[in-house]
């Protein structure tokens, strides 16, 4: 393990090696899972006020459970988490012209209607996070649905903390990804 500030990052983070595959795994982790994506209060507002912009990429159930619950619920550890159709699929997934899942609120960020990308726990995904009272574990989630992702990374070399710097930095800031690095590049040299 290691502390920068009050996070306890698993060395998994600069060990194994990851990078998405989404020609073979075709989104999965939106569709998989018995459990919505974990979201924040502030998070849940967001995606709220951002509905009408994404509204026409979601499915007619998407939209017809969102109409009946909202875009989240409150799951079994008492945390918000996206709403899920049919017990699975995250109510924001539509499917590419190549049957490739994805994200209608990723989509709608990356065509410049939105400032927010998406929820942090997907942003970070396969990095979960933890909170105790006086820090914030921050762990490698193994899930066999990212075998492919797993073979992507190490065939081309690619640490889970290198894959995912952007939402790195966009939960925990540039200085605290610059200090990860330094340890990394010390932990690595042994």
């Amino acid at each position: 393990m290691l502390q920068i500030d009050e996070t306890i990052i698993s060395l998994d983070l600069l060990s194994e090696q990851f990078v998405c595959d989404l020609t073979i795994c075709r989104g999965a982790c939106c569709i998989e899972g018995d459990a919505g994506a974990p979201l924040d209060e502030a998070e849940v507002k967001i995606i709220n006020d951002l509905l009408p912009l994404i509204w026409d990429d979601l499915s007619d159930k998407s939209k017809a459970l969102i109409l009946q619950q909202g875009v989240s619920y409150i799951d079994d550890d008492n945390e918000p988490v996206t709403s899920i159709v049919d017990g699975a699929e995250c109510v924001f997934t539509f499917f590419d012209e190549n049957g490739i899942c994805k994200c209608a609120i990723e989509k709608a960020y990356r065509e410049g209607k939105i400032d927010f990308n998406k929820p942090i726990s997907c942003h970070l995904y396969p990095i979960r996070l933890q909170k105790f009272n006086s820090f914030t574990a921050v762990n490698y989630h193994r899930w066999s649905i990212c075998k492919s992702a797993c073979g992507l990374g190490k065939s081309l070399k690619v640490p889970v903390y290198i894959f995912l710097k952007e939402p790195l930095i966009r939960k925990f800031g540039e200085q605290w990804y610059q200090q990860l690095e330094i340890a990394a590049g010390e932990l690595l040299k042994r």
